[in-house]
Formats: C-alpha cells, structure tokens, sequence
C-alpha cells in the first residue's frame, strides 16, 4: 500500500460530521466539502457541512443547555473536563495521525499539540474553582460584592494551523467558565476538532453543551453573530477578517476575544551570540513549516555580528528535513494548502526584485504535495512584502541594523503586535527590548511558545484579550456588582 493508500484509509475511519445537541449527523441538505491531504494533494475525506437550520439547531442547543451547565456544581464541571483530558492524552496517537494527514505537520509535532491541549484543558478546568468574587466593606448596613458568571452561549471560529490546540483554547476556557458554546473550525482540518470533540462525549458533557458545525464560514460567522442567544464572538484568524467580524459584533453590542496575526520581530544584540541566537530562531522558524502567528518572522541582527549570525541560521536551516509528515525523521511537513505555496513564491520573488538575496531555499519542492524550501533570505529592505505582511510560512528574512533604538523602531512600526524576541547578554539590554517592544507575548534569549500557566495575546491590530493563565477566563465571565441592604 502507498503512503497516499495508507492515509486514506487511516482517514477514512474519522469521523467527519455535525455534532450537535449531543449527536453527530449530516447536514440538512447533504452537501460535502473535500478534505485534501497536503502532502499527497489527495482528497481523503467529504466533510458534511450545515446549512441555516443545523445552525440554528446548534445555536438552540446551546441555548437549552446553558443554564444546566451553568449551575452545575464547580466539582461536577471539573471531573467532566478532565475525564475529556484524559482522553484526549490516551487518544493522542491517533488525533496525532489525523493532523498529521490533514494539516500536514510532522507526527511528532502533532502529538505534542495533542498533549499540551490536555494540558491547557486540565489547566483551565482547575482554574475554573479560581473564578473567585470579593466583599466590598462598606456599612453595617449594606453588603456589597462582586460575583463573576459565565457570559452564556458562546460562539467560537478557528483557522486550520492547530487544529487541536486552536479550538481546544475555546473550547476549554468556555466550558470551564460554565458557558455552552458552538464551534466552527476550519473546513480544512475537521477530523481533528471531531475527534477532541469525541472525547467531551465520551466524557459525560452533557448534550448540546458543546456543538459542532462546519460549512460556508461568511453566512455561518453572521449567524451566529447576528443570534441574540449567542453571548461572545471568540475569534482566532488573520487581522483582515477579525476586523470584519468585531464591526459585525460591534454592531450588534456584542464582546469579542480576537487572537490575530502578528509579524513577529527579532533583534539580535550586539552583544549576544550569534550562533546560539540563530539555532534557537531556526528551530522556532520551522515549527508547523511557519504558518504560526507567533512565527519569528522579521529578523534584524546588529552589523558586527551579522554574518555570523546568517550563516550559522543557513546551516540549521538547510538541516531541516522536509517530507511527508507520517515520515521517519521528518521535521517540517507541507504548507497546508495551495493557497500558501503560491503566497511564498510571491513573496519570494517581491524580496529577490527589491534586492535582497536567496542564501537557502525560496522554492517549490517537488510536484506533488504543498512543498516548500526552508529559506532564508539576506538584505532584505524594509520595503519588501515580506517585512511587511506576515510569511505564515518556512521563510527567515534578515537584515542588519546598527543601533538597538533603529531595530525598535523598525519592529514597532507596523501594526502588530502579538509576539517579539530578543538575543542579548546583557541586563541593560534586556531591560531596553523588554521596555521598547510593542508585543503582548515577548520572549528573551529564547523562542518561548504559549502555555496554560501565562497568558497570550497581542496589543494593537493583533487582537483584543487573552488566552491562558489567570486571565484566560475572564472573557468568558461578566462581572456583577451586587449591593444588598441588610437592614
């Protein structure tokens, strides 16, 4: 059997369908989207999609069940969620293989998305206990305090790069908080999302506490924003459509968490290590083949230490294997679709015509599947598209600087701000790039992803609120005052 033999068959046992109210189905209609396996460009899946009145039936759903969920006792709550943990871990192996043939990431790198999701499920689900009110000392004859309660329906849209840790951020800070909440992920990497959801109903999660929806994402996003049952809008996506999706939240007063894209600067020091700074940037820059927003993805180093710096990033670069990631061995898979591969060539070739140079990569490879070269680009102007637009994919572009304030104000120019890193061994160093970055996630001398414990997200275009850590709840919760006169 082939390698696109033994993927389609491994897929063809997910389970690629609505859930909802409790039950997985068809849509109304009986309409499919293909699936397409980015290595093979093999269709290995027909996905149903909604119509209006699965919709509708999803959003009803979560309306019913909302206030069961709500009031249900905080260790009820917590004993179901991490009964579903437990199972997504002793399910990892397989969720691993489904993303690995849908979104293309090696296997080993999908199973630790797979793990650290448990994590963060496990995490907000004991944090849920800390959701605590206060007493306000006023008179004798008043008592005032603060409860904080879950907002109701939730409604939650999420792109195709984790296709487990994307929706899982949803899914276990609404639950835990006590919302119910309907979810549409991407179209692109469906059985994944199915089979986290799998392990909620297997789990206990009462019925229509979690929904399930895919379909055409325009007329399902106005849906559910335009439903009064639905509470809260929770948005991971590019900037573009975040800004359509808060106007049409805004319209109808409605919250919205927003985690958008980034641009992710890095400023190599004059005083850092070139060659520890550049393997710690090759090995994040790889990670998911780059389409991650918290990506490094503008590169400056300081002129004395440039070339170093370039060429020690070349040689960890060119040692990165790309292949199927079902593979042995492989450590950066396909770009998920057509779309992207087309995207890097554009950028390439934009950077090449404005002067700058190709040390490594900066093309297609092969014919077959979404391919594409680790790369690093060197001299590159500001000008060019890609200091100027985030890559989402396998390509390093760097350019030299000469003092620490110019490389600050270059990476605090566009209108991002989700992540930053910086190289130096110096405190005062330090200091300045943590005070001068403009970025709500901001990691020094290494490349630091997310985790439950810390809260994520991005200042100015790059969204609005934060998921994980202590904070991670908080969109999912309204605050009442409560004054009461005792006499």
């Amino acid at each position: 059997m082939s390698a696109a033999q033994d993927a389609a068959a491994a897929y063809s046992k997910a389970r690629l369908g609505l859930y909802i109210d409790g039950a997985w189905r068809e849509g109304a209609a009986g309409r499919t989207i293909d699936v397409v396996d980015p290595a093979t460009e093999e269709v290995v899946g027909r996905l149903p999609a909604a119509e209006p009145s699965d919709v509708e039936d999803a959003i009803a759903a979560a309306a019913r069940a909302f206030p069961a969920w709500r009031d249900t006792p905080i260790d009820e709550r917590t004993t179901i969620l991490l009964k579903a943990a437990g199972l997504y871990r002793q399910r990892a192996d397989e969720i691993a293989r489904l993303m690995t043939i849908e979104e293309g990431k090696p296997f080993a790198e999908a199973k630790g998305e797979v793990i650290r999701s448990a994590k963060a499920l496990e995490w907000d689900a004991q944090d849920a206990r800390r959701a605590y009110g206060r007493i306000i000392p006023v008179d004798p004859d008043t008592q005032l305090t603060v409860h904080h309660e879950p907002v109701g329906p939730v409604a939650a849209l999420v792109p195709w790069n984790f296709p487990s840790g994307g929706p899982n951020r949803k899914l276990a800070a609404a639950l835990a908080a006590g919302c119910s909440i309907v979810i549409k992920p991407s179209e692109e990497t469906p059985a994944t999302v199915s089979a986290l959801v799998e392990c909620f109903h297997d789990a206990g999660l009462p019925a229509g506490t979690l929904n399930l929806v895919f379909g055409d994402p325009a007329s399902i996003s106005d849906q559910l924003i335009n439903d009064p049952r639905i509470r809260l809008i929770a948005f991971t996506g590019s900037i573009p459509v975040g800004k359509i999706l808060a106007a049409k939240a805004g319209a109808v007063m409605k919250p919205v968490l927003m985690e958008l894209g980034g641009h992710a600067p890095v400023i190599v020091a004059e005083d850092a290590d070139p060659v520890v700074a550049a393997r710690r940037v090759a090995a994040a820059k790889y990670v998911n083949a780059g389409q991650v927003c918290t990506s490094p993805s503008r590169i400056l180093v300081h002129r004395s230490i440039y070339r170093p710096f370039v060429d020690e990033l070349v040689k960890a670069s060119a040692a990165v294997e790309v292949g199927n990631g079902l593979d042995e061995g492989v450590k950066m898979g396909p770009l998920a679709n057509e779309r992207r591969l087309a995207a890097m060539e554009r950028i390439v070739a934009d950077a090449v015509q404005r002067g700058a140079r190709i040390e490594l990569g900066g093309e297609r490879l092969g014919d077959r599947g979404y391919f594409f070269a680790p790369t690093v680009l060197t001299d590159v102007p500001l000008d060019a598209a890609v200091m100027n637009e985030e890559p989402f994919g396998p390509i390093a572009p760097v350019t030299p600087y000469d003092e620490l304030e110019e490389a600050l104000a270059v990476a605090n120019s566009l209108p991002y701000g989700l992540a930053a890193y910086g190289f130096t061994e110096s405190a005062a160093t330090a200091d300045a790039i943590i005070r001068g970055f403009e970025a709500g996630i901001l990691s020094i001398n290494h490349c630091g992803g997310s985790v439950p414990e810390a809260p994520s997200g991005g200042v100015k275009e790059s969204g609005i609120g934060r998921e994980g850590g202590t904070e991670g709840l908080d969109g999912y919760l309204v605050t009442k005052r409560v004054s009461h006169r005792l006499r």
